[in-house]
């Protein structure tokens, strides 16, 4: 489903990936785990456009997609909740999810899955009319997602889900993770929190100083030694 080949992304003169190479497969859960600055959020920015590929190659399905506008990779069934989760914090959950759908107006099944997102997140539904910025870090990464899932994308880029989260709230965002992976949605997970990722994804990656240093199944990767004193405690 999605491909990048030997991409090379930089800000400004900092060369921020050097070389990345990915694949992730339709039904997949591929997590990307590194360090801070390791080039993980860069990646996904680059997928959705908002970074360009000054080399290399991203490919979703059967296009190019490095010159390709971000709302038009959203529309072609790419969509991201980002690090840091920056829900509108004026509107309400309601309108923050009608945001995730501004390119679906005319779209029969937008009602079925505002009900999906509440199914989801129940919490939501409480909170429906409150406005985002008085939610708590749990629930506005809920909506962060929910969002992401009103694009009604095939591929779902997930950027830090877990990140400030206390552990209950992290066991039940990883929950909601799989069950979004078994309705049928594709996902790229980038996590700073291994143990989880490797827990949620079938294949990962590791990414160190902007290049792939690692990439096995999340089995293999949770054994292997190194992995583990750097990444799980170990």
């Amino acid at each position: 489903m999605l491909e990048l080949h030997d991409v090379h992304a930089y800000y400004g003169n900092i060369h921020a990936l050097k070389g990345v190479s990915l694949t992730v497969d339709e039904g997949e859960v591929v997590t990307l785990i590194g360090s801070n600055g390791a080039g993980k959020s860069t990646t996904l920015k680059t997928i959705s456009g908002l970074l360009r590929p000054r080399l290399g190659e991203v490919r979703f399905e059967d296009g190019v997609l490095n010159a390709v506008p971000p709302h038009q990779i959203v529309s072609l069934g790419i969509s991201q909740s980002p690090e840091g989760r920056r829900v509108f914090p004026r509107m309400t959950v309601a309108e923050n999810l009608e945001m995730g759908a501004f390119q679906r107006t005319a779209d029969a099944t937008l009602q079925e899955d505002f009900k999906r997102v509440y199914r989801l997140f129940p919490r939501l539904e409480e909170r429906r009319s409150q406005r985002a910025g008085t939610l708590s870090g749990g629930e506005q990464q809920m909506l962060a997602i929910g969002r992401a899932l009103m694009a009604k994308p095939r591929l779902l880029l997930l950027d830090e889900p877990s990140m400030g989260l206390a552990p209950v709230l992290v066991e039940l965002i990883f929950d909601i993770i799989r069950t979004i992976n078994q309705q049928g949605t594709t996902i790229l997970l980038v996590e700073q929190n291994a143990l989880m990722a490797l827990g949620v994804a079938g294949r990962g990656y590791i990414l160190q100083t902007g290049q792939i240093v690692l990439a096995d199944s999340a089995d293999r990767l949770r054994q292997n030694d190194d992995v583990r004193k750097a990444y799980l405690g170990g």
